[in-house]
C-alpha cells in the first residue's frame, strides 16, 4: 500500500489528466505481481472459441488507484461551477408553478405514469450484484425532440405555435419526458417527477457513488424542442429556460453537475455492444449556457465499466471527438494491463458483466409486471 501511495503522489503532480492516466497505467504494469487465477471462471464465446475468464475485483491497490484517478480526472476536466443556488417554490396554481429563480412551469400537459421504482447502484470495482439502491433522481438526461421545425422568425409565429402544441400532445401521450422546453423558452411539465418517464431506454452512467443501468428510474428527462443539425437547433430563450430548470432540479434533489448529461452520452445498444443508439445532443450541447461544466470531457461509463465500443458513424455524429472517449479508452487499457490481460479479452469480461446485469434487470422487470 505504501508503494501505491507513492505512485499516487507522483501522479498528482502531473497536470494533464491524460498524461496522468498513461503514467498510472505504466506504473500499475510494472508493480503487477503474478497471482494465482481464481477457481471460478465463467465461459463465453470469442471468435468461435470457448474462453474461460474470471470476473474478479481489481487488486486492492489497483481498485483504490482507479477510483482516486477517476475523481482526479473528473475534477480537473473543467472549472466546475459552484453548487446550484437554493431554489424554492413561490406560488402554484392549477396551471402554473413559479420558482424563486424566475422559473415558470406550465402544467397544462402534466400526466402521471408508473411510479418511480427503487433502482440498483452497481460498484465501480466490478461484480454483477448491486451494492445498494436509490429511490430519488440522481441526474438529468438532456434530449432533443427531433420533431418538425419551422424557421424561428416572427412571420412563422402561428406555425411555430401549432407545431409546438402538436408536439406536446404527442409527448404527453407517450410519457416521453419529465419536461419539455419549447422554442419560445416555455417549460412544460409532462410526466410528474415522482414517476418514471420513458426517456432513456437502455442506458448507462456512473458517478463517484456507483454505476446506473437503464436510467428511466434514476434520472429525470429534459427535452428541448428541436432537431439535430437544424439552423436554429436551440434558441437563446431555450438555453435561458434550461438554466433555471436545471438549477431548480439540482436544488430539489441535490443532483451533482457531473450527472447532468446528454442522451448520446448514456445511450447504448446491447445488441452490438456499441454506444450511441440515440445520438441527440451528440455534440454542441450548451453546457456552459445551462450553468454546467463541459461534461463531454467526462470518461464515458459504458466504455470503461462495461466494455462498450463505438464506430465511425457515432464519431461523425459527435462532430468533434469527446475527450471523455479518450479517457475511457485509457482507463480500459490501464485496467487490462493491471490484470495482465489483452485489452480485447478484458473488454469481453466487462461486456459479460453488463450482460449478467441486464439479464437480471429484465427478469426483475418481468416479475413486477405480473
Amino acid at each position: 500500500m505504501a508503494q501505491f501511495s507513492i505512485i499516487e503522489k507522483r501522479a498528482s503532480r502531473i497536470a494533464d489528466p491524460v498524461e496522468r492516466l498513461r503514467f498510472l497505467r505504466l506504473q500499475m504494469r510494472e508493480q503487477r505481481k503474478p497471482r494465482a487465477l481464481p477457481s471460478w471462471r465463467p465461459a463465453f464465446l470469442i471468435a468461435g472459441l470457448v474462453i474461460m475468464v474470471a470476473i474478479v475485483p481489481l487488486p486492492t491497490g489497483t481498485a483504490e488507484t482507479f477510483v482516486k484517478e477517476r475523481r482526479l480526472t473528473g475534477s480537473e476536466r473543467a472549472a466546475v461551477p459552484s453548487p446550484a443556488p437554493r431554489v424554492w417554490l413561490v406560488d402554484k396554481s392549477g396551471t402554473q408553478e413559479l420558482y424563486s429563480n424566475g422559473l415558470r412551469i406550465d402544467l397544462t400537459f402534466a400526466v402521471s405514469n408508473r411510479p418511480r421504482d427503487r433502482f440498483p447502484i452497481f460498484s465501480l470495482a466490478g461484480g454483477p450484484d448491486p451494492m445498494k439502491e436509490g429511490n430519488a433522481p440522481v441526474g438529468i438526461v438532456y434530449h432533443t425532440t427531433e420533431s418538425n421545425l419551422a424557421p424561428f422568425e416572427q412571420g412563422e409565429n402561428r406555425r411555430l405555435q401549432r407545431l409546438g402544441r402538436n408536439l406536446m400532445e404527442w409527448v404527453r401521450q407517450d410519457r416521453s419526458y419529465h419536461y419539455v422546453i419549447d422554442r419560445f423558452g416555455r417549460v412544460y411539465r409532462v410526466v410528474q417527477e415522482a414517476d418514471a418517464a420513458n426517456h432513456a431506454g437502455t442506458s448507462i452512467w456512473a458517478d463517484s457513488k456507483g454505476a446506473y443501468v437503464n436510467l428511466n428510474d434514476s434520472f429525470l428527462g429534459v427535452s428541448f424542442e428541436g432537431q439535430t443539425g437544424a439552423v436554429d437547433e436551440v434558441t437563446p430563450a431555450q438555453i435561458s429556460a434550461g438554466r433555471v430548470l436545471t438549477e431548480m432540479l439540482r436544488s430539489r434533489y441535490g443532483i451533482a453537475a457531473e450527472n447532468c448529461v446528454t442522451h448520446a452520452q448514456v445511450s447504448v445498444n446491447p445488441q452490438n455492444m456499441r454506444i450511441g443508439v440515440h445520438t441527440d445532443w451528440a455534440g454542441k450541447f450548451p453546457f456552459a449556457g445551462v450553468g454546467l461544466p463541459d461534461n463531454y470531457s467526462l470518461p464515458v461509463a459504458s466504455l470503461f465499466l462495461f466494455g462498450f465500443e463505438y464506430d465511425s458513424v457515432f464519431l461523425r455524429a459527435t462532430g468533434a471527438r469527446w475527450r471523455g472517449l479518450d479517457l475511457a479508452e485509457l482507463q480500459v487499457a490501464r485496467q487490462a494491463a493491471a490484470e495482465n490481460l489483452e485489452t480485447r479479452r478484458y473488454r469481453a469480461i466487462l461486456q459479460h458483466r453488463y450482460k449478467d446485469i441486464a439479464s437480471a434487470l429484465k427478469e426483475k422487470s418481468e416479475e413486477l409486471k405480473k
